[in-house]
């Protein structure tokens, strides 16, 4: 059976959301359908060996990290203003072009961190509580359909992009081998999702 190449839903865009340094709801259309384009060509390559698809092989947090590293990417080849943090690790993800030396800074204020995740709504887990511009990528991915030739596509469902402060974070509890995290409270989570860029939840 062959693969089904995933599209962008064009009209699960908020139009009346105002989106921060110059970015348009086409910038995250074109990441989302760049993201699209890769699983279908990798996954149409892997399967015609009779290898299994790679939302098959990768194990979720692994995933997550994929996913964030391609659309913080892609966001950036299409953004008009943000590029790519070239500091290891450092925050945000994306920043203002020009704005630090070699566009390159370890803690930054101005730009936009990216993340991702399978949790409905958008609820995601940060290494700490800081101010800042937080785009959440919820997606979903069909490990259960069996058998496996007849498993959708990978899908992102929900974009939420949201400016939140450290009075928007919960502490969690640090267990023996963890580091501490923070996660949005009841109250932040409604205001990054009242932010909601884009749905396409059936």
């Amino acid at each position: 059976m062959p693969l089904t190449r995933n599209t962008v839903n064009r009209e699960g865009f908020n139009p009346a959301l105002p989106l921060p340094y110059e970015l348009r709801t086409e910038d995250f259309s074109l990441a989302i359908a760049d993201v699209y384009d890769f699983f279908f060509d990798v996954n149409e390559q892997l399967t015609s060996k009779g290898l299994r698809r790679l939302d098959d092989m990768l194990r979720p947090a692994i995933m997550s990290g994929v996913l964030s590293d391609m659309l913080t990417s892609s966001l950036a080849n299409h953004s008009r203003t943000l590029v790519e943090n070239r500091f290891f690790n450092g925050h945000p993800d994306l920043i203002v072009n020009g704005v630090y030396p070699e566009n390159s800074v370890q803690a930054g204020e101005q730009g936009v961190e990216i993340k991702t995740t399978r949790r409905r709504g958008g609820a995601v887990d940060t290494h700490g509580a800081r101010e800042q511009w937080m785009c959440v990528f919820v997606y979903v991915v069909d490990n259960a359909t069996e058998p496996a030739v007849n498993r959708a596509p990978l899908t992102i469902t929900e974009v939420y992009l949201a400016h939140v402060t450290l009075e928007d974070f919960r502490r969690n509890p640090r267990g023996e081998l963890g580091t501490r995290t923070a996660t949005l409270h009841r109250e932040g989570i409604r205001k990054l999702r009242e932010q909601w860029v884009y749905r396409n939840v059936g």
